[in-house]
């Protein structure tokens, strides 16, 4: 089929989406699809452009025109898909169901083209609370309309566990991943009376990596500890979240256990990996109301042959014996708990990868279309 990959935003090589994003586009292609992508750019002059693999769409103009633009003109988006023979849409949602939108979408369908939408995160209203007025009223609009935008689909994806969302049927797949860009992590002998921590994500609150943080204080209190513990939190993230973070390592005395790198990727990000003991997954999903949800990041953690520590539920994870399980609470993470673990086992790297082959991108990403067309 000839599969257009829609998006409402650009890339960044730091971002983990963007390489997601390059990860289910490739899976297609290796399934023997021809695939383009659909973005949003904004060149050396500031101009918004609308674009299809390497040709341009529409150019929207710069300045708060190309902003007000890119929201609302989606004609010619429309036209290039049915003009240019699409068969299948995949559109990665932004939240931004509204008017224009839904118009596009009913156009692709009345063309006899197939669309479904990625929701990455559902439920997402409360990841909203710690943000400003203009994504809130974003929100807004979004909780008018994106029942009307559902109905104009085939399905929605989700990495629930959801059979339906906003009315919609919902074909539920997991993160994948792609073996073929992670490498496996090279195994080393603990450091007797050490153990190394590292934590990867675009920070933010659902993160919890200040559970961590408590729990590390909570820990150092301690006169007979077994382990020194370290902690290398990698990636960047919004500034509030990032500042508390910085601020409790410095009130709490952290400053020799805790180091910030900022983003990583390739040869460094695979150095942080090598000397760790065990990865840091989200502690804290439950403040954004989800209890169920199947992450990126524990998968490529697995991947990669590292253990890990979650609090969410997992179903892909739920019984591995290389994963510790935090509660989904507010209370600071048991450290003690985390050293018993990791001096009280050993896992091979090769193993943990292998026991999560049926996650590649290709496996998920075949479903997407046998589920979807089922009903062409």
């Amino acid at each position: 089929m000839k599969i257009l990959f829609l998006v409402f935003h650009g890339f960044d090589a730091f971002n983990g989406i963007s390489k997601k994003i390059g990860y289910q586009i490739e899976a297609l292609r290796i399934l023997g699809h021809q695939v383009e992508l659909g973005s949003l750019v904004v060149d050396e002059r500031g101009r918004w452009k609308r674009m299809g693999g390497d040709r341009v769409v529409e150019d929207l103009g710069a300045g708060i025109v190309g902003k007000l633009k890119k929201r609302w003109r989606y004609g010619s988006l429309a036209r290039y898909i049915v003009e240019d023979g699409f068969d299948f849409v995949y559109m990665r949602s932004d939240h931004n169901a509204n008017p224009f939108t839904i118009r596009m979408a009913r156009r692709v369908r009345r063309a006899g083209i197939a669309m479904v939408m990625e929701i990455p995160t559902y439920p997402y209203d409360q990841e909203y609370r710690t943000l400003g007025l203009k994504e809130k009223t974003e929100l807004a609009i979004d909780r008018i309309y994106r029942r009307a935008l559902a109905r104009q689909l085939r399905a929605v994806v989700t990495f629930s566990d959801l059979s339906s969302i906003f009315g919609q049927r919902a074909i539920r797949i997991s993160n994948g991943v792609s073996f073929e860009r992670i490498p496996v992590r090279r195994e080393h002998d603990p450091v007797r009376g050490e153990v190394h921590l590292v934590a990867v994500a675009d920070i933010s609150f659902w993160h919890g990596f200040d559970r961590l943080v408590r729990g590390m204080a909570v820990y150092y209190t301690c006169k007979q500890r077994s382990a020194d513990v370290y902690l290398s939190i990698v990636g960047r993230g919004r500034a509030e979240t990032l500042d508390e973070l910085r601020r409790t390592v410095r009130q709490n005395g952290l400053e020799r256990w805790v180091r910030f790198t900022g983003p990583l990727f390739g040869e460094a990000l695979d150095r942080e990996f090598d000397r760790a003991d065990m990865a840091v997954g989200s502690l804290g999903r439950h403040r954004s109301g989800i209890s169920y949800i199947k992450t990126l990041k524990n998968r490529e953690y697995a991947v990669r042959g590292i253990p890990f520590v979650y609090s969410e539920c997992d179903s892909d994870f739920e019984r591995m014996p290389y994963v510790l399980k935090a509660p989904a609470d507010e209370s600071p993470l048991d450290v003690g708990a985390l050293v018993a673990f990791c001096s009280g086992r050993r896992f091979s790297a090769a193993e943990i990868r292998e026991s999560v082959r049926f996650l590649s991108w290709e496996n998920q990403m075949r479903k997407v279309l046998d589920e979807s067309l089922k009903t062409a």
